[in-house]
């Protein structure tokens, strides 16, 4: 398709958080309010967006990778190379380097601009190349059209950027200042996806526990009273929000998980290291034991609750001994899940020059010891749930005939057949007894 022909069908390809499956979605709508339809799977786009994640390791060489493949199948198979969009924290962070060494790319848009996307594409079939990494972040949201589809769980941005500079961390530079969506706004979206079809709804943030409003009657908010009014939403059935920092879990919302009913009983909230030395040299705002004592009181608050974290390993400076804090940790806790990562330098941000960088063997290696006890806790968590009867979301169908799959209330994947003269629709919420675990889901059987 030569690049001057208005592009018919389009593919967005998110990586990373949630965060940008929210913003992926949206660039989506954006794009069909423009006439374009999704591909099919397996068919090639007209317009391909790579919404990108700058957390993870090598996630710029996999930008020039992925670019390269889109444009190797496309030329294999006779045709002209798709319209290329890169979009997310990597084309905010490498935007102008991404456009010198990648001349298939035609489009550059940052999280907080892709709402003219509708614009930049017109000028890229022009023949243009355009970038866009501006942060008007309220205006992005104002921007966006009004949400018509949503599956039986969807995601609501309330809160973006960081303003806590952690010392590894690039979202601060490629997301901007923390800012929270008016109260009135979020309300809004939420009922639409509702009417969409919404049954649960997960509140996103970098900070999402940072966000703060006035209510419609003038009182300033914060997250726990924005989940409050959601929760009186009579179709909303369940309410989750991630990701929250320590530095803001305030006692309202603390209190929340106890006293809302729809709030689920699962709270992700990252400490990195158990080292409280490792704390400090990354700029976290608490040290092990703040947080240990924040985590009491939501188990005062929710004593079902289940618990997800994030942890480092290899930071900078990082001894046989900080990592030995790190597993005391997480035995103390008893996580229910969680994500663990090897340190990844980020150009830009203080500690990717730091002294003592640690070798990719250390790391490695403390990985696999991490991962370790995090899955034997993992598992121990859906092992004591055997015998529990619980409310399942369904989301979906399972690989097999009859089986579909959802959600707990402490999100664990439950799989599940059809019986006792119940068939499942997505959307549902069943009564399911828990009766074998894995370390990665459970199997349940349908109460009736």
């Amino acid at each position: 398709m030569p690049h001057t022909d208005t592009p018919q069908t389009y593919r967005v390809k998110s990586f990373g958080c949630q965060m940008n499956v929210y913003d992926g979605e949206r660039m989506a709508e954006l794009l069909a309010e423009q006439g374009l339809t999704a591909a099919a799977d397996g068919d090639a786009a007209d317009l391909v967006v790579l919404n990108t994640c700058h957390i993870r390791e090598k996630a710029v060489e996999k930008v020039y990778s992925d670019i390269g493949r889109i444009v190797k199948d496309a030329t294999e198979e006779g045709g002209s190379a798709p319209l290329i969009a890169v979009a997310g924290c990597v084309a905010q962070a490498e935007g102008e380097e991404i456009m010198a060494r990648a001349p298939a790319v035609k489009m550059v848009v940052g999280p907080q601009a892709y709402h003219r996307l509708p614009d930049m594409l017109k000028a890229a079939t022009s023949g243009a190349r355009v970038t866009d990494t501006d942060m008007p972040a309220d205006a992005k949201f104002a921007a966006l059209p009004k949400r018509r589809r949503a599956g039986p769980t969807a995601f609501l941005t309330v809160q973006e950027g960081c303003d806590k500079f952690c010392t590894y961390c690039v979202v601060p530079y490629t997301r901007g200042a923390e800012i929270s969506r008016p109260h009135a706004d979020l309300i809004e979206e939420a009922h639409r996806l509702i009417e969409a079809g919404a049954r649960e709804i997960t509140l996103l943030g970098q900070n999402v526990n940072a966000w703060t409003g006035e209510n419609a009657k003038g009182q300033t908010i914060g997250l726990d009273g924005l989940i409050r009014e959601l929760a009186a939403i009579p179709d909303l059935r369940r309410i989750r929000y991630t990701t929250s920092h320590p530095n803001d879990m305030t006692e309202g919302l603390i209190a929340a998980h106890g006293e809302v009913e729809k709030l689920m009983p699962f709270l992700h909230l990252p400490v990195q290291s158990g080292s409280n030395r490792i704390l400090r040299a990354m700029n976290r705002s608490h040290d092990a034991d703040s947080y240990l004592r924040i985590l009491e009181r939501v188990r005062a608050a929710r004593p079902d609750i289940a618990l997800s974290g994030d942890f480092i390993v290899g930071f900078p400076g990082e001894t046989e001994a900080d990592f030995a804090d790190t597993l005391s940790l997480v035995d103390a806790v008893g996580y229910a899940q969680c994500f663990s990562f090897k340190y990844s330098p980020r150009p830009g941000t203080p500690a990717a020059t730091m002294d003592d960088q640690i070798s990719a063997e250390v790391m490695d290696d403390r990985l696999k010891r991490l991962q370790d006890a995090l899955n034997r806790h993992q598992l121990a968590f859906n092992q004591a749930s055997l015998g529990r009867a619980c409310d399942v979301l369904v989301e979906r169908h399972g690989r097999h005939e009859g089986q579909w799959l959802g959600k707990s209330p402490w999100l664990q994947s439950v799989h599940f057949m059809a019986e006792n003269g119940v068939t499942p629709a997505i959307g549902d919420i069943l009564r399911v007894e828990l009766v074998q675990a894995g370390p990665n889901s459970l199997a349940g059987r349908i109460l009736g």
